[in-house]
């Protein structure tokens, strides 16, 4: 099993010491039967007044700075030890109750999905609705995995990846009309998609580490990442990368889940000081197997 040391390390960079307010960091990855945890750590400059640590509405592990002293520079370093089960693509057999769409939801479970079944953003022409439909069988029952699969490598070929400067993650109308987006875009982009089709889906942050000769066939390596979690009855929560399309947990390590991506940004806080006192900010992040450690 793949040992991994994930350092993320960002920096915001002033023209003079400024005050700082609340900063809130999620970049601990999420433990799990595929993803333990062996160690971790957060470094930060300058030290702050109170560092606590809590469990989001998801489960996810939140630290929640607080600071007392002015500055110019303010850095995170976040430093953890891995150790990655990636599950095998998920292949569903044919008597599960998911494997013809549409299928139902266990009557105890639904209440518990409703907020990753029922869309978020509007769509007001149908557009969205009607490129989800797109991946159905007119014939007839259309493979719950096909449906799937289609999206999550039919995403890239369809769409351009293009890193953008706004914050934030746009409209999924946004990603169809402009055929481009980033990893999260593209993310938010198949969730909306899926919840059309009553299909509960969430947000996933993260890294995404491809070693050696797999690297180069796709967009990432070593970097904060995000893709998409799908629930089936009998299966749970399967991991779908529409970026790189990838199936399973593969090449991807969990930090945080979540119903929408503003719920699961991996650090953001404020700042005290006229907004031209913001000069940049620089962010670093390596990923490494164990096997790759001892050689460098």
């Amino acid at each position: 099993m793949p040992v991994l040391t994930i350092h993320h390390k960002t920096e915001y960079r002033y023209a003079h010491p400024v005050a700082f307010g609340e900063h809130r960091i999620m970049l601990r990855p999420r433990d799990g039967h595929d993803l333990r945890v062996l160690s971790g750590s957060l470094t930060i400059v300058p030290e702050p007044m109170s560092l606590r640590w809590i469990h989001d509405v998801f489960g996810n592990s939140v630290a929640i700075a607080t600071f007392d002293e002015r500055a110019q520079t303010l850095s995170f370093l976040s430093t953890a030890v891995v150790e990655h089960h990636p599950a095998e693509e998920f292949q569903p057999a044919a008597d599960d109750p998911a494997y013809f769409y549409p299928f139902v939801y266990n009557k105890d479970e639904f209440p518990d999905l409703v907020q990753f079944i029922t869309p978020q953003y509007g769509d007001p022409a149908g557009a969205l609705s009607a490129w989800a439909l797109d991946f159905l069988d007119p014939e007839g029952p259309t493979p719950t995995f096909h449906i799937l699969s289609g999206m999550t490598h039919g995403i890239p070929k369809q769409f351009s990846y293009r890193k953008r400067h706004e914050h934030g993650t746009q409209h999924p109308l946004d990603t169809l009309q402009t055929r481009s987006g980033t990893c999260r875009d593209y993310a938010l982009f198949m969730i909306e998609a899926l919840r059309r089709l009553g299909i509960a889906a969430r947000f996933v942050s993260g890294y995404i580490f491809i070693p050696g000769d797999r690297a180069h066939n796709y967009a990432g390596g070593g970097s904060t990442h995000a893709w998409v979690q799908v629930y089936l009855p009998s299966a749970g929560w399967i991991e779908f990368d529409p970026t790189n399309g990838i199936v399973g947990t593969r090449d991807l390590v969990r930090v945080a889940v979540a119903r929408d991506p503003r719920q699961a940004i991996p650090l953001h806080g404020t700042y005290l000081g006229s907004a031209d006192a913001f000069v940049g900010m620089d962010v670093s992040i390596d990923v490494v197997a164990t096997s790759e450690a001892a050689r460098a």
